[in-house]
Parts: C-alpha cells; structure tokens; sequence
C-alpha cells in the first residue's frame, strides 16, 4: 500500500469513527455537543469553558455551549463498549485502571461529593481534599510513550468503592470483546486492587488481571491434601508466606534474569497458587520484579498478583517476561490522564451537577481518541520555540490538527435561526440553590467512657 493510500485509509478511518460517535453516541443535543466536541480538539490548552465557544468550530452562540453540556445526553453503554471493540483483537492489549479525583471543595450545591485523595509534588506528599473520585479504564497504545486512551471513565458515587466500579468496568470490557478470541487482554491494576475482594470480583473472565500487591503481604499456599480416612474440618490454609520474611519463601517455581533498555539489569521469580487468610477461594501467582540490579543499591522490589484468564488464546504465549512487561507498560496511564487535566481542562470547569461533569468527561475521552486517529494524518507544526519531532505526542497532534477539520469536515449540521430567547421574566424570584453536605463512607464511631 503506497502512502497516499495509507493516508486516505486513516482519513477514512477518522471520518468513520466520528460518524459513529454522532449518530449513535449522542442522543440530544447531538449538534451542539458535536461542535463543543471539535471546539475542545482544536483550541489547545483549554483555560476557560466559556471560551470554547468563541472557537472556529463551534458553529453557535455561547448560550448553546452551556445548553448542550447540561442538557446533552450521551449513551456510555454503548460508547464505552464502541471504544472496547477499537483496540487491536490480535496480540496482548493492556488496559490500565486507575483512579482520578475531580476537586470540587467549595462546590456545596453539588451533591454526592466526598473526600478524595488529591496526589500533590510536594516534599509532604499529597492532600485530602473534597470531590468527586473517578475510575479509569484504559488502553496503554504503545510502553514508553504518552499515548492511554480512555475506554470506560466512570465516577465513584458514594455508595460504591473504586474497587467495585472497577470490577463493573472490567465486566463490561470482556463482555464488548468477547468476539476478540485471538487477544489476550491484561488488566494492570495498583496497589488498591490488589486484595482478594477484588480479584474475587473479576476471577474467571476472558481477561487477565495484574495486580500489585503491597510490600508487607502475608499469604498462605494451598493446605497439603488431608490423611485418609481423617475426621475433621481440613485444613484451608497451608504454608506461611511473608513478604518481609525470606525465609518463608522457599524455592520458586520460575527463575528468569534479563537485560532491558529501560530498566537494566532484571530479575524475575515466581510462585504458584498462593492466597490470603480470607480469600483461600481466589489463589493467584505471586511475581517479584528486582530492577536495576547493576545498581549499588536497587530500588525495591515490585510484588504482582497475577490472576490468569479463563481461557488462552491460541496464538498468544505468555511467559513469566510477558507478564511483568505488560505491568511496566502500564504507566503511560500517568501521562494519559495529566494531558486531560492540563491541555484539554478535564477538571477546570465548575458544574452545578454532576450529571455535567460525567458528560464533560466522555467528551474528553473522545477528544482523546480522535486526537489519536489523527496522529498518522497531521505533519508536525512546531511553535518557532520547538523542536520537531518524530513520533507525536498527543498535545503534539493537537496542536497540528486543525487542517484536519478542513478535510474532513463535521456531521453536526449548521444551527437554525431561532431569534433571541426572551429570558428571564421581570420580578421573578431566583430560589437558592440546595446546599449538600459531604458524604464521610466511614461513620464515625463515637467514643465510650
């Protein structure tokens, strides 16, 4: 295939993608959450919502922008599920999930909003301050780079853990690829999923899971088979493992020490079928990744869950290297979600529902996705203070991408003349607004004497 053909098979791509996304993503006011879709796309770092409307590609008066955003409708079923089925069904496919907090301390006619955890550079680490948690479902492109596109972004109501949302979230995406029968899809989890809660949630599924487990662990290997003809209750758990305490380890079952680019010299070790004090019904293998050997004094070591999938593709083979490649490969998730936040100002506007906010965060997440089918169509356009560069980041694409809009055009249709609106009567009282109070998870228990 020459390039030109190349190019207009991506193009055609793009146009396909977001013909979809209008007529079957977007239910009401389906024109104008288009045109803020492309507004959002094409003005760069994103400082005010309000100004969204003054963009080349919002085709209506500023009133509409506000409109569409609180009363659009978008059905994230089906988006959710369309943004699964986009991700290659050959190979290994990593999905990142990780969680994201919204800060909204002094929004008190917002309801539902508690108190999250808010990751800070500071030397005293981070704060807590008073919102809304989000979970993320992810697609890491390519290890290395910046580019994580988001498949299924949700947000925590109070009533529901993270690890409960994300267990939803990981159902729904091996149900959207089911058909998908010659990847194998990994879900690279933190520290906070690593318990046998959640891995019981998600145990039996077309997908992997990974999961990082904290240094301090104490497991237990499977109970030795009972004498014949013994009375009793059998055993449940058998031999002690502690993280902190080598000598319980005992052999591993797998050995492996490599030499990467990025992470020097590594060493792998594994053990089979091991489980926590009240989770003897979800053994998984423990994994622990030693880098940068070379190094007079190594960072610690990483300790990884890992739960197999139900079934394994036919083509796809899976080392102990496969797995632990496909855990580091998940931090791009970092990059992903720092570009929506700062460039396409996912946590700037300040909604009065969180209804809002949820539409507001499908639309970056398909900004996202567009921006990254734009990627092989866009020459680099550097600002005189630039350097060029030879594989775009996605704030990189953005900035080259409003020829695009050109080419291809948008399936919004142009806006009807409606005259002006009459506003709000004269003498009319404004009633104020329902103040909410935040909601604590935990109750708090009141001390006896």
């Amino acid at each position: 295939m020459t390039k030109q053909e190349t190019t207009k098979a991506n193009i055609n791509k793009l146009i396909e993608f977001r013909q979809a996304i209008y007529e079957n993503g977007i239910l009401a006011r389906r024109d104008a959450l288009f045109d803020l879709l492309d507004a959002l796309i094409s003005e760069g770092s994103v400082s005010s919502f309000a100004m969204l409307s003054q963009s080349s590609q919002f085709q209506r008066k500023w009133p509409s922008l506000y409109a569409a955003i609180e009363d659009g409708e978008i059905d994230c079923q089906w988006l959710h599920s369309y943004l699964a089925r986009q991700v290659p069904r050959t190979g290994i496919c990593v999905f990142p999930i990780d969680g994201s907090p919204w800060p909204r301390p002094r929004s008190r006619v917002l309801d539902d909003r508690q108190y999250v955890y808010q990751a800070s550079s500071d030397v005293n680490g981070g704060t807590v301050t008073v919102g809304y948690p989000y979970s993320l479902l992810e697609w890491c492109v390519e290890p290395h780079t910046s580019w994580s596109l988001p498949i299924d972004a949700r947000r925590v109501p109070s009533t529901q853990t993270a690890q409960a949302v994300g267990a939803e979230q990981i159902q729904a995406l091996a149900s959207a690829r089911s058909a998908c029968l010659e990847a194998l899809d990994i879900i690279a989890a933190d520290g906070k999923y690593g318990n046998a809660g959640f891995l019981r949630s998600v145990k039996g599924l077309r997908c992997g899971i990974l999961a990082r487990l904290r240094c301090d662990r104490v497991l237990y290997a499977l109970p030795p088979p009972p004498a014949p003809h013994k009375r009793g209750r059998h055993k449940v758990h058998g031999k002690r493992f502690a993280f902190k305490e080598p000598q319980t380890w005992g052999t591993p079952t797998e050995v492996i020490e490599l030499e990467d680019e990025h992470w020097g010299k590594v060493r792998l070790e594994r053990w089979p079928q091991l489980h926590e004090k009240k989770g003897a019904d979800v053994p998984y293998d423990v994994i622990r990744a030693c880098v940068h050997l070379e190094r007079e004094k190594p960072p610690a070591a990483l300790w990884l869950a890992w739960l197999a999938p139900g079934q394994f593709p036919a083509r796809v083979t899976v080392t102990l290297e496969t797995i632990w490649r496909a855990y580091v490969s998940r931090w791009p998730v970092e990059a992903g979600i720092h570009f929506r936040k700062e460039t396409l100002g996912w946590t700037m506007p300040r909604f009065h529902t969180k209804e809002t906010g949820d539409r507001w965060t499908e639309l970056t997440a398909l900004a996202c996705w567009m921006i990254y089918l734009a990627r092989p169509i866009v020459d680099d356009d550097p600002y005189p203070w630039q350097k060029a560069q030879q594989q775009l980041t996605p704030q990189r694409v953005q900035q080259s991408i409003r020829p695009i809009f050109a080419l291809i055009g948008s399936p919004a249709r142009p806006p009807k003349l409606r005259g002006k609106a009459p506003g709000w009567p004269h003498g009319k009282q404004r009633a104020p607004k329902q103040r909410h109070p935040v909601v604590k998870k935990t109750p708090v228990v009141a001390k006896t004497a």
